[in-house]
């Protein structure tokens, strides 16, 4: 058994010999939107309203190449982002990404730091980014405790975590990888040479063949994915109920799954209504569990923490939504156009009643006119507070308190 340092320092090795993700390096911004990055998307959705203030601190613990942070910095102009890193080479690759996308320097800082030691940074932070990275420490626990040390109260805490019952055919591969290795192990080119003799060798039929060809062959013909999944020297992978073990020893409140439709029992027994009423009483947990057992290609958990106090936004009082100040989703492909891509990608079409409330929202953006003003001028019995609390819950309209 490796000692903690032992382990960093074979995790470091790992990503100094192979920078992960190996995006390629842009001259321009990053394309489109990963909403989870936004600010004022990721408060919509955790919170039900705007953000107050663009000026933040956002932390990304874990970095890697740089990514995400070119995101988090491009998405949020008046961000002032600080990024960590346990590898120096995967940190190099990250600086030069931000520098080719034309990066305003004093607005980003590069740390080579450890997520344990993140006491090292000075104050806190509004909204922290972690993805990939706690379930590559030898002590996640601590990881996750140091990390919600450096969140501010009311802060959001963004965090991808694998999950073990979709990675099932990638913990066998693993180790059979580390078997052959043997006193190789620690070799990574050696490892990525051996993964790819196993595949090329083993028969077409074989359980491990077909699951890499369908679900994870795009991204590993590059040896940097490849090695990253398959001859990682330290990994963690959680099921629900682990997972809220990780959570709970952090001491923040669970917001939820950044992909909440996927965590609902009637997508899977809706169709048996006895079934769904024995449901009634499994807490939220135990739904959770009972929904990754039923459907178990989930191969990662994204969701949301916060460090209280924090106060969620209810609209379902009429005279409070009316007070609101509406904004369209920062995140939405296609507009101006009723046929449009929402924040997750997805294609929708809108009515046209939506679609006419929201070109009258972005008009009257800039006077900040509230949904009553929006709604008045409007003069379209057709398009009510129904139709508002509807744009708002799909993350295609964000509220402001007045």
């Amino acid at each position: 058994m490796l000692s903690n340092s032992d382990q960093h320092r074979a995790v470091q090795a790992l990503y100094n010999t192979y920078p992960f993700p190996p995006e390629p390096l842009l001259q321009e911004p990053p394309p489109g939107y990963n909403w989870r990055w936004q600010w004022t998307a990721a408060h919509n959705f955790c919170l039900g309203r705007r953000p107050a203030n663009q000026k933040v601190r956002i932390l990304d613990a874990g970095c890697g190449t740089g990514v995400g942070t070119e995101y988090l910095v491009h998405l949020n102009p008046e961000a002032e982002v600080h990024a960590v890193d346990i590898s120096e080479g995967a940190l190099a690759v990250a600086q030069t990404r931000l520098q080719k996308s034309g990066v305003v320097c004093d607005r980003v800082h590069f740390h080579h730091l450890s997520l344990e030691n993140l006491a090292h940074l000075p104050g806190q932070f509004d909204y922290i980014n972690s993805v990939g990275v706690l379930h590559h420490l030898p002590d996640p626990v601590a990881g996750i405790q140091a990390v919600a040390e450096k969140l501010a109260p009311g802060g959001l805490f963004h965090i991808f975590v694998y999950a073990e019952i979709g990675r099932w055919e990638i913990q066998l591969m693993q180790k059979a990888i580390a078997i052959l290795q043997g006193k190789k192990r620690g070799d990574y080119q050696d490892g990525v040479a051996v993964g790819r003799e196993i595949f090329a060798s083993l028969p077409e039929y074989n359980r491990l063949v077909k699951r890499e060809k369908e679900r994870w062959s795009l991204e590993n013909h590059r040896d940097e994915s490849f090695a990253d999944m398959y001859v990682h020297p330290q990994e963690t992978d959680y099921n629900i109920d682990t997972l809220f073990e990780l959570i709970d020893s952090a001491g923040l409140e669970f917001l939820g799954f950044s992909n909440p439709d996927y965590w609902q029992l009637d997508r899977l027994l809706g169709k048996a209504p006895d079934l769904m009423e024995r449901a009634k009483d499994l807490s939220e947990k135990e739904r959770y569990r009972l929904i990754e057992l039923l459907d178990p290609e989930i191969t990662h958990y994204e969701f949301f923490l916060a460090k209280p106090p924090i106060q969620i936004s209810d609209w379902t009082d009429d005279q409070t939504l009316l007070k609101a100040l509406p904004n369209l989703h920062p995140c939405l492909t296609g507009w101006p156009s009723r046929s449009l891509f929402d924040y997750n990608y997805q294609p929708l079409e809108l009515t046209e009643e939506e679609f006419k409330f929201l070109q009258a929202v972005e008009a009257q953006t800039e006077i900040q006119a509230n949904v009553e003003k929006v709604l008045t001028d409007l003069g379209d019995r057709s398009i009510d507070l129904a139709l508002v609390r509807s744009l708002q819950t799909r993350q295609l309209l964000t509220l402001g308190n007045s």
